[in-house]
Order: structure tokens, then C-alpha cells, then sequence
């Protein structure tokens, strides 16, 4: 009847557990540990995880409910019986202990509980003298505390093992009204046999609807809060789509045209001079680059389970080729330090040559043939980046449109962010501009 002595069950409720095992999830409760043999992977762990139920710590109200109803039942169970049914005071108090003691053991130890109710029960009946005017075999009292016994079953333990109960306590009273030692008539009991069990039945199927509905609305909100999870991710890859989509029609097709203009340069256009012809071949590795890397952010766009490292991580040993391209765009570039920091954990070099490569393509837009310092230092576990350029040495050409956001900055923050360093720019005195990041290496580099 009370197979499940866990937190837990295949009806999703609490039932009764033995007193160390609900200490010990509260425990774990308060520690911050999952209890062993939690199930996460259930229902009622999904709860746990959502927030949306906490029975590790379902014991402290019950104990509180109970304990206080016990306590107020207690006294009326023996005064009652003494004075009103001319029960021994001896036998009232024990009898009267027992029902109360029965509802605070029901958390604990149901079998126990079950036994304890029913023997009480049992001796009350027995201890009733004969009396028409009596309410036997029960006094109003222990109906009362035996009706609390079904409701706290109920909402305790699984529905078969309430019912169960319900049946025991009916079947107890049947036996006793028509078994009975003081010689008490059939019809002498019928009347509150009928009504306990009228009485008893309505509890047990309230509490049982009640636990019902409650455990059906905790479900639907799992089932919601499962639904926003599954429509954000269908969300994201709608939109990873879309933008794959908008990068492969609009910047693809427009990197594959500079590259075949700047590779076609040499023919269509007469008497170039070599220095021209270097240019325009290089403007076309540049833009087979910039095309190997669309397509590899596109394919990991269009797949959340590509592998995004599909060719090596730039890093600063090719610093120099930035350096070489800033060079030739017109901005003169002095790099110190390098040498100290040639190895570093991977992020924390992708995010240096993001950064990098950033500012300067910052100078060669806003600043053009501004001198710009690279510095690369050590401070204990952190790296110190500064790229720092002078005033413009002539006026910057605009390269897009008026009004269009720049997310340049934010990116760079973004990439500093996730390594954990921070980041600081800012125009300089005199004129310039520069970029400070500290990205912690720690023993990794």
C-alpha cells in the first residue's frame, strides 16, 4: 500500500518519506547538492530545475500542519470522550494519543501511522459503553481525526494507497458495529458508519481532485515553459538562417565580383605598371580570403553541429601580414613587444588579432596614414594590448553610408567579454585614438 517511502512517484506527488530521508534532501537542499538518487531527468526534476517545485523541502509545512492539528485535537479526543461518552480517563488519554500521534506519523512511517490510527480507533469503540444518545462506535472527535487521517493520506501518499486506507478505516467500523464485546444493536452504529463514510468519501475525493488539478497545472507549466525553449531555438536557427541567407546573396556575391574584377584587372586595363598589377593582386588574395572565411561562417550558421574550426585560428603570428596590408593601405604601423607573447591560450589570441585587426581597419577608415602603435605586454596573468594612432594625416574618404550604425567597438567589447578581460578606448590628447585591452592568460600562456 505504501510501496513509495521517497520523494516522488510515479503520480508526481511527495509521498511519505522515513525521517532520514527527508532530512537528508534538506540538507542537500540548503548545501546547494542534488540529493543521490534524485531524478533529473523526470518530470518532477524538471520542476526542480525550473523552479517551479521545491520537494526537497516539502517536509516543513506538513510537519507544521499536522503537528498543530494534533495538537488541537488531542485535547477535545480526551475530554470529550471522558466527559460526554463515559470513556475511562485512562483508556480516553491513551486512545486519544494514539489518533493524534497517527497524523504527525503518517509522514514518517505510513504503515506504522495506519496501524496506530486504526488501533485507537478500535479502543475507543470498544471503551464506549452502551448508550442510544452515544454517537458509536465514534465519538465526534475521533470522526473528525479519523476524517484528517484520510484527507492527509490523500494528499501524502499515491491515490491507491489513500483509497486503501479509506477502505481500512470503513471496514474497521463495519467490523467493530457489527462485532462488538459491550453488545451494542446493529442499528446503534449504522447511522454514524453511514455518515463517516459519506463524510470520509467527500474528503478523500476533494483532497484526491484538489492534488490532482494542482499536479496538472505544474505539469502545463513545465509543458509552457518547454514550448518557450523549443520556440527560442527554433527562432535562432530561423534567424542563423536568415542571415546566412542575407551574408551568401548580398557579401558573397559581392566578394566574389571584387575578386573577379581585381584578377581580370590585368587584362582588361592597358599599360598597368607592376607596382598596379601587385596591388590589384593583392586586393584579389584578399578578397579569396575574406571568401574562405564567409563560407565557413556560413556553413556554421546553416549548422548548429558543423564544426566552426574548419581551418586554423588566426593568432599573432600573423600579426605581420596585418601589419604588411595596413601598410600598404597608407598607415604606417610600429609593432613592440611581440616577442614576449608568441604563445597564448587559442581565445585569448583570437581575440587579440580580432582586436587588432579591427583598429586598424578603424585607422585606415576614420584616420588614414595616421602612425598607429601596436604594444603587446605582459602585467603578471594578463595581457596587455594597446593599439594607439596619432591625428589623421589627411581627410578620411567616407565608406558608407551616412547614419549607419558602426558595431566595430562592439564586437571588439564582445570578443574581450568572453575571454573575461576588459577593454577601454578613447580619444587621445592631441588628437588620435586608442584601444587598451587586458585579457587575462593566466597559467595557460
Amino acid at each position: 500500500m505504501f510501496r513509495t517511502l521517497g520523494v516522488g512517484h510515479r503520480t508526481g506527488r511527495p509521498t511519505a518519506a522515513p525521517f532520514r530521508v527527508t532530512f537528508r534532501y534538506g540538507i542537500a537542499y540548503l548545501s546547494g547538492l542534488t540529493p543521490p538518487g534524485a531524478d533529473l531527468g523526470s518530470v518532477a526534476g524538471m520542476r526542480r530545475r525550473s523552479g517551479l517545485l521545491r520537494p526537497e523541502l516539502s517536509w516543513l509545512p506538513w510537519w507544521l500542519t499536522t503537528g498543530l492539528l494534533a495538537l488541537v485535537l488531542l485535547p477535545l479526543n480526551v475530554a470529550l470522550a471522558a466527559t460526554q461518552f463515559d470513556v475511562h480517563p485512562l483508556v480516553a488519554f491513551v486512545a486519544g494519543i494514539g489518533q493524534s500521534t497517527a497524523l504527525v506519523l503518517l509522514l514518517v512511517w505510513p504503515w506504522a501511522a495506519v496501524a496506530l490510527q486504526f488501533l485507537a480507533v478500535a479502543v475507543f469503540a470498544v471503551a464506549i459503553p452502551a448508550d442510544p444518545a452515544s454517537t458509536w462506535p465514534l465519538t465526534v472527535p475521533g470522526m473528525v481525526t479519523l476524517i484528517v487521517y484520510a484527507g492527509i493520506a490523500a494528499t501524502r501518499t499515491s491515490w491507491r494507497a489513500a483509497l486503501a486506507t479509506w477502505w481500512g478505516s470503513v471496514l474497521l467500523i463495519t467490523l467493530v458495529v457489527f462485532v462488538d464485546p459491550n453488545r451494542h444493536s446493529v442499528t446503534d452504529g449504522l447511522a454514524v458508519m453511514v455518515l463517516y463514510s459519506a463524510l470520509s468519501a467527500f474528503t478523500l475525493g476533494a483532497v484526491l481532485l484538489v492534488s490532482r488539478l494542482r499536479e496538472v497545472r505544474r505539469e502545463l507549466a513545465v509543458a509552457r515553459h518547454n514550448v518557450e525553449v523549443e520556440q527560442g531555438q527554433r527562432a535562432l536557427a530561423e534567424e542563423r538562417t536568415r542571415i546566412a541567407r542575407e551574408l551568401h546573396d548580398v557579401v558573397a556575391h559581392s566578394m566574389s565580383v571584387i575578386h573577379m574584377q581585381a584578377t581580370s584587372a590585368s587584362y582588361r586595363i592597358k599599360d598597368l605598371d607592376p607596382a598596379a598589377k601587385d596591388e590589384f593582386g593583392r586586393i584579389a588574395a584578399a578578397a579569396r580570403s575574406a571568401m574562405r572565411e564567409m563560407r565557413q561562417l556560413l556553413t556554421v550558421l546553416r549548422d548548429d553541429g558543423a564544426d566552426a574550426e574548419l581551418a586554423p585560428v588566426p593568432d599573432l603570428r600573423r600579426l605581420p601580414e596585418l601589419v604588411e596590408s595596413a601598410g600598404q593601405a597608407g598607415v604606417p604601423v610600429d609593432v613592440r613587444g611581440v616577442e614576449d607573447v608568441t604563445v597564448l591560450p587559442e581565445s585569448v589570441a583570437l581575440a587579440a588579432y580580432r582586436i587588432i585587426q579591427e583598429s586598424l581597419s578603424n585607422v585606415i577608415r576614420h584616420a588614414p596614414g595616421a602612425r598607429t602603435t601596436i604594444s603587446l605586454d605582459r602585467d603578471g596573468a594578463d595581457l596587455v594590448l594597446v593599439v594607439a594612432n596619432d591625428a589623421a594625416t589627411r581627410p578620411a574618404q567616407r565608406m558608407e553610408a551616412p547614419g549607419r550604425a558602426s558595431h566595430g567597438l562592439a564586437g571588439m567589447r564582445e570578443r574581450v567579454r568572453q575571454v573575461g578581460g576588459t577593454l577601454s578606448t578613447g580619444v587621445r590628447d592631441g588628437g588620435g585614438y586608442r584601444v587598451v585591452a587586458r585579457l587575462p592568460i593566466g597559467g595557460d600562456a
